[in-house]
């Protein structure tokens, strides 16, 4: 129905009333944003030349916001093709996006989330070392074959393969080669409408609205855009920093700088959006490894400027930076690379503090999984602290302390659980099962009575027995953790 609005005094000199005392303005249809619906409504009393051209302004600048969030021309690229060799043994038969965290979750489940979340509905996920168990979840969590969750978009693993020719021998070599190797995709009839390429990685935990930094990528007029975290100085050494201008355009990279090196890049964040206070606090800004391209331009880059280089941040962006229009994007929230060991133990024991520095929960914008149809756990007279209990577990008489415990765990009376990752296992074993295996002196899943870990990491499918003390006591000292025999899962 149309909106009319009255006119209640005569009209002043100049100025024409619409439709004679009154003006009636069609409401706009509803209008796709992020991914949801919102109507959008013009409207306009009484105008005069001025006016009319104001008016129209505003509705162009509503158009042009609105295209700038059409999350239906972007593709995302999920990088998830290392061989993952500093989070061994955990990728000794999964790969990195695979790895369980929070107990209940994978790593992938973190871009492809925020994708959702976001409005991107079109997704492909490049795999290589040990993708069975990252296809196997990703079949469960995101099948979208019968078109309805994700609408005309999709979710397509596309892993390594080889091609006819010599060039069609080799496997993926980095980043870059891994997308130049599937550029042919762009091409293709359903990627038509697609206008920028959004590349994350499969092994970053943060959550954040990607259409944010698609929107100003767009109305910046930006090439290239890079997704930039501020750091202050004790950890800027640690990572790949950008130095920009006064206009945010990146004009420089350094990789892991000291010194006075390092001193050189420091920037104005406030360029970037951050208060002076907080400026002064982190001067360096470093690269997250989330990128967005034009289409035509990241396919230039591949095919012709740079047809031999293999890495996105290390050769084709520092090279494109000096014809390219680069601009940095601050994300200035909760973001950890779990690319080391070291790094996955601290991210996952952080969920279980109070306050998380992260945390799943979040009503508006959740992280999903496979839907596992898992029970309540079952926790008998035991003693919870800090700690985060994921589904289908049994507790029985046991202390847990600043420890995550993921699904289908089973832990026995009196054992203590302390400073601890427990990935939980992939199936039950029937209470005839686990009879059978201790009367053959075996080990049952799970971990045994009167059982002590502190500071290590279980993985899936683990087998600790009766009367067991695991403690790393070096850990805190050197970061290193002993691996006990058993530690294998998928």
């Amino acid at each position: 129905m149309g909106l009319r609005v009255a006119a209640t005094a005569p009209a002043a000199a100049g100025v024409r009333v619409l439709g004679g005392g009154a003006a009636s303005v069609k409401p706009r249809p509803w209008v796709a944003l992020g991914g949801r619906r919102r109507l959008s409504v013009r409207m306009s009393v009484a105008t005069t030349e001025t006016t009319t051209s104001a008016a129209a302004a505003v509705g162009a600048s509503e158009d042009q916001a609105l295209e700038a969030r059409n999350s239906r021309t972007v593709v995302a690229v999920i990088l998830g093709g290392g061989a993952g060799t500093r989070l061994f043994p955990l990728t000794k038969r999964r790969a990195k996006p695979a790895v369980p965290i929070g107990g209940a979750y994978r790593l992938i489940d973190v871009p492809m989330s925020n994708c959702i979340n976001s409005g991107i509905n079109k997704v492909y996920i490049l795999t290589q070392f040990n993708s069975q168990s990252l296809n196997r979840h990703l079949s469960r969590a995101y099948d979208c074959t019968n078109g309805v969750a994700f609408g005309d978009g999709f979710v397509e693993v596309l892993a390594a393969t080889q091609r006819p020719g010599s060039e069609g021998k080799r496997w993926f070599q980095g980043t870059a080669d891994a997308v130049r190797q599937f550029d042919w995709l762009f091409d293709d009839a359903k990627s038509k409408d697609i206008d920028d390429v959004l590349i994350l990685s499969g092994d970053h935990l943060y959550r954040m609205d990607y259409m944010d930094f698609v929107q100003s990528h767009r109305q910046r007029g930006a090439g290239i855009s890079i997704c930039c975290l501020p750091i202050d100085d004790s950890r800027a050494s640690d990572f790949g920093l950008m130095k920009i201008d006064d206009t945010a355009r990146v004009i420089s990279f350094s990789e892991k700088p000291k010194g006075d090196e390092l001193k050189a890049m420091q920037v104005d964040t406030t360029v970037l959006g951050l208060s002076k206070e907080e400026a002064e606090k982190k001067p360096y800004i470093a690269s997250m490894g989330v990128y967005i391209f034009k289409k035509d331009i990241l396919l230039n880059l591949l095919r012709w400027r740079f047809p031999t280089a293999n890495d996105f941040g290390s050769e084709i962006i520092p090279a494109a930076a000096k014809e390219i229009n680069v601009k940095a994007y601050l994300f200035n929230d909760y973001w950890e690379d779990i690319g080391t060991i070291k790094s996955f133990f601290e991210a996952n024991l952080a969920l279980a503090e109070q306050p998380p520095r992260f945390s799943f929960y979040d009503a508006d914008k959740p992280m999903y999984t496979s839907r596992r149809n898992l029970p309540p756990s079952m926790v008998n007279n035991s003693k919870i602290t800090d700690s985060i209990i994921s589904h289908g577990c049994f507790l029985d008489n046991c202390r847990i302390e600043h420890s995550v415990v993921g699904v289908r765990s089973r832990i026995g009376s009196n054992v203590h659980l302390k400073d601890t990752v427990m990935l939980g296992a992939d199936y039950y074993e029937t209470d005839a099962e686990r009879r059978e295996l201790l009367a053959e002196g075996n080990v049952p899943i799970g971990i045994g009575e009167n059982t002590t870990i502190q500071k290590c990491i279980i993985d899936k499918n683990a087998r600790i027995g009766k009367n067991v003390i695991i403690s790393n006591s070096e850990f805190s000292t050197c970061n290193k953790i002993r691996w006990p025999q058993w530690c294998s899962g998928s």
